[in-house]
């Protein structure tokens, strides 16, 4: 079976590794550079699955910055193109998402259209009004940043949405499902067929509950450090009842990345016409935690404060909207000097900011090192850090 994936960051990239195990995968995106280190198998991104991969499995995979006769011969379609949170209109910016399916339409009316970039909850419908009864299907992605193609292998479940009512999407929806199934390792994988409204708000629902956990642990961490409680002991304590569990309970600065913070936005412009409380309590929730975090540094009376890298989780290269940048701004706005340790940034500055890659003469630089995930390598600067990395995990 011949497959395009329109756009290779974490999701497409994943996805075009998955499925080129069994078939023959062409994989789009406008970065030149990033599709030249696909076709000589090196992974743009940070993300050891991928990397292995790539470097080592048999792979029917090629990677193009233009469209030569694959879209025409295509059964599958995926689009994993960026859709960032638009503020101003409240709303995600599909726009590279019709762009590619202005392309494959006018090449191939046959082709099924899979979208995998996360959108608003009735966006495929609006499609099916703008473009026609074409073959549109959504299927929302629940990976992480950094583990993306092992949360491919062994997915915790499929989900694949077809319109309402289409019989006949709704059998290419468990035909793609399968395909998914097929290239994982995990056996056993719950599939879930719906509609394409319920699957857009299956994924923006989902993340808007990591959202709301994260929060829910960094209040409980705030509570505890002004009472000067211990909050592992807190969180270990509640954690041990069987309906609230001991993961994704580590404290941190506020979610961040690229998808939980426009997420929970884009859900909250959904609920624009419906009663709701908890959904903007959420995004206000994380606001006041990097507002929190910001006092507790100010009151150490630093002249430099150190970043301890950018992004959001260990073992990972994006720190697209991480909440240390949000710390770094309001700590900024306070008159405070702030350097950062980056490896992966080779600019010498970032947001007029002083990037220091040396790291012991940015030790030496800084008065107060804050890091949202710690690590060993500050051990030796032990008394500068501030964390609230607890459980020292993701």
């Amino acid at each position: 079976m011949k497959i395009v994936v329109a756009g290779i960051g974490y999701v497409g990239l994943s996805n075009a590794i998955l499925l080129s195990q069994n078939h023959e995968v062409f994989a789009y995106d406008i970065s030149k550079e990033r599709a030249e280190q696909i076709n000589s198998r090196k992974s743009p991104l940070q993300d050891a699955e991928i990397i292995e991969y790539l470097e080592h499995r048999d792979l029917n995979l090629r990677a193009g910055t233009e469209f030569s006769g694959e879209l025409e011969d295509a059964e599958y379609v995926i689009i994993a193109t960026p859709t960032n949170y638009d503020p101003e209109k409240n709303y995600f910016d599909t726009s590279s998402v019709e762009a590619v399916i202005t392309q494959v339409l006018e090449a191939n009316q046959n082709a099924v259209i899979v979208i995998k970039s996360t959108v608003p909850v009735g966006y495929t419908n609006r499609l099916i009004e703008e473009y026609g009864e074409h073959n549109f299907l959504f299927s929302p992605e629940f990976l992480r940043e950094g583990h993306a193609l092992y949360d491919n292998l062994y997915p915790s479940r499929i989900v694949a949405g077809a319109p309402k009512g289409n019989v006949f999407l709704h059998e290419k929806a468990r035909e793609f499902a399968n395909l998914l199934k097929e290239g994982a390792i995990k056996e056993d994988v719950p599939v879930l067929i719906t509609d394409t409204t319920e699957a857009e708000a299956i994924k923006l629902f989902a993340n808007t509950y990591l959202a709301l956990r994260v929060a829910y642990f960094n209040e409980l961490d705030t509570y505890a450090e002004t009472k000067g409680l211990d909050t592992k002991q807190i969180i270990e304590g509640i954690g041990l009842d069987p309906r609230i569990g001991s993961h994704y309970n580590n404290p941190s600065f506020g979610y961040g990345g690229y998808c939980l913070p426009k997420d929970t936005k884009q859900l909250l412009a959904n609920y624009n016409d419906v009663p709701n409380d908890i959904m903007e309590a959420i995004v206000e929730a994380n606001r006041t935690r990097k507002d929190f975090i910001a006092s507790q540094i100010l009151k150490r009376k630093p002249q430099i404060v150190g970043v301890y890298r950018l992004t959001m989780k260990a073992n990972s290269d994006n720190f697209r909207q991480s909440s240390i940048q949000g710390v770094m701004k309001r700590l900024k706005g306070e008159g405070i000097k702030v350097v950062v340790y980056e490896p992966t940034i080779a600019e010498k500055e970032f947001y007029h900011s002083e990037v220091i890659n040396d790291l012991p003469l940015f030790k030496e630089t800084s008065d107060v090192i804050i890091a949202n995930r710690y690590d060993k390598l500050l051990d030796d600067v032990k008394e500068k850090v501030y964390t609230r990395d607890i459980f020292y995990r993701d």
